[in-house]
């Protein structure tokens, strides 16, 4: 019962566990390399990065260029899948982006809606409000 109480009183209403990915994922690493570095050259190094690629996505978004942003949102997204299911995810449940290892995926799902909401394909964007709403609804905010 103590675990049906804790994700009632969390929102967890489905009673399916958070993903968290581990402490040592990539995108910790990342994090500190994007600081100073090149988002080309940290990909490069690290082509398992979910935000890597968003990094790049963010960049060619603010370039005007929203093809290849949407290619490398896309392919963060599917590094980002990639990461949770080896991780325990399951297709749903909680994503919490309090757990910073977390949020380089959730900042792929994100581009990589707001990047189809700009291309034109609003199922797209719809599935990933939808996506993020059950990962973590505190994003929507």
């Amino acid at each position: 019962m103590a675990d049906r109480t804790d994700n009632l009183t969390s929102g967890n209403l489905l009673g399916i566990p958070e993903t968290r990915l581990p402490d040592d994922f990539v995108d910790v690493q990342v994090a500190e390399e994007l600081v100073e570095g090149e988002p080309r050259e940290v990909v490069a190094r690290h082509l398992d990065s979910p935000l890597a690629w968003a990094t790049l996505a963010e960049d060619a978004l603010s370039d005007g260029d929203e093809i290849t942003a949407y290619a490398c949102a896309r392919t963060a997204y599917h590094r980002g899948l990639d990461a949770l299911r080896r991780n325990g995810w399951r297709g749903q449940g909680p994503i919490p982006a309090s757990h910073a290892p977390n949020r380089g995926v959730l900042r792929a799902l994100a581009l990589l809606g707001e990047v189809s909401r700009r291309l034109g394909d609003q199922p797209e964007a719809d599935r990933i409000t939808d996506f993020l709403r059950e990962a973590d609804p505190s994003l929507l905010d």
